[in-house]
């Protein structure tokens, strides 16, 4: 583990499944976090996305350790809770009950180790008329209004295209696991620190729901436009669709001065964003005669020219051919010992002085079960005892 890595001092214990907290965990392990993924034995460690070896595990898992053990095994227990006593962190999104069953929370923990910062992700929180439900990322979409402002008008609910209530609430749990363990330098003392999938995705309304809570709005699906400000949306280009967004009143000069439409300017009801917004339907039918007519080359190289922001609309393939993708470095390289080299998704963070990289590719299914509990003080026999049994 390299000591240059800004949270290489850090032990987690990663007891997450599915999307949103290894979301979390991933924060963590790629800035240099010492994490150990606790897996049950007799399982091949398959989460809700996939097979051990496809791209959704791989991406998620790597630069960690994995150990087999059996919590509700007494012996699996004490072997927690050893390892427990020598960590920093500890993160989990089972439902909200389960941890308390296996004796495994906050509390428990919080027993042998106080300065344990205790990670937790349910579905709708810790307590409450849901706190026992089982929550997945669709759900807390449509309860928590995402879906009923997506889409086009009058077309009906839809989830947006990626999991993006699991993922938020794995980010923001990440955050507070950092704001805890910052607090703990002063202190001493761990937290727990929880969020839900619900939380999440409330909060990620953002303006929406401000416009609600404040305003008394109740927002509908508004398709590719803004919400608000107009243009902002998809027009078609000669050779496919490009995002154009003009809504400010210094943008929309600039860009009917771009393509030769002063007239707009002085046209009622455009000259205000308000008066657009009103218009919608009008103005967009009207920029699309004028963008329908060239390619979308040309409308990125003249727009970025007038300070109008603009681009093509990718497919996922052609995300990663992009040459500022590319630029940046995103899709990275790494070589599994059984799978050979694969690419993954690298952090988006950057932080001056430390080269980000994918140290490891996930683990194999309890490939470190034997080195992991050697460290915390386990000899031999007592390893190949507990193998005996079934508990690792």
């Amino acid at each position: 583990m390299p000591a240059s890595l800004p949270l290489s001092r850090l032990i987690v214990l990663d007891l997450t499944l599915a999307r949103a907290g290894p979301t979390c965990v991933r924060h963590l392990a790629d800035w240099g976090a010492q994490v150990i993924r606790i897996e049950p034995p007799g399982t091949g460690g398959e989460d809700i996305g996939g097979p051990r070896d496809g791209p959704d595990f791989q991406n998620l898992h790597r630069n960690k350790r994995a150990i087999r053990l059996d919590l509700k095994a007494p012996e699996g227990h004490a072997a927690f809770l050893r390892l427990a006593a020598k960590a920093d962190v500890i993160v989990e999104n089972m439902r909200a009950t389960v941890k308390h069953r296996l004796r495994i929370a906050y509390d428990d923990v919080k027993a042998i180790n106080p300065r344990i910062v205790y990670g937790s992700i349910s579905g709708f929180g810790q307590d409450g008329p849901y706190a026992e439900r089982a929550g997945v990322d669709q759900i807390a979409q449509g309860l928590g209004g995402l879906m009923s402002i997506t889409g086009l008008p009058g077309q009906g609910p839809v989830r947006v295209g990626i999991p993006i209530a699991d993922l938020t609430a794995g980010n923001l749990l990440a955050l507070g696991i950092m704001t805890a363990l910052f607090e703990r330098e002063t202190t001493g003392q761990g937290r727990w620190v929880h969020t839900s999938l619900l939380e999440a995705q409330v909060f990620m309304l953002d303006f929406q729901a401000a416009r609600w809570l404040m305003a008394g709005e109740v927002a509908g699906q508004a398709g590719n436009d803004h919400p608000t400000g107009i243009p902002t949306g998809v027009f078609p280009a000669s050779d496919g669709p490009i995002n154009i967004a003009a809504s400010s009143g210094r943008q929309w000069e600039r860009f009917c001065q771009a393509i030769d439409r002063p007239d707009w300017l002085a046209r009622t009801g455009w000259q205000t964003q308000k008066g657009r917004s009103d218009d919608r339907a009008a103005v967009n039918a009207a920029i699309a005669e004028v963008t329908r007519e060239k390619s979308t080359a040309h409308w990125v190289a003249l727009f970025a020219e007038a300070g109008i922001p603009c681009g093509p609309v990718n497919t996922i393939d052609r995300v990663f051919a992009d040459p500022q993708v590319a630029h940046l470095g995103i899709a990275t390289p790494v070589t599994h010992p059984r799978l050979g080299s694969e690419r993954v998704v690298a952090s988006p963070l950057n932080l001056s002085g430390v080269v980000k990289h994918i140290r490891s590719a996930a683990p194999d299914v309890g490939a470190d079960t034997d080195s992991v509990l050697a460290e915390a003080g386990y000899t031999a026999a007592e390893i190949a005892a507990l193998r005996g049994k079934g508990v690792i």
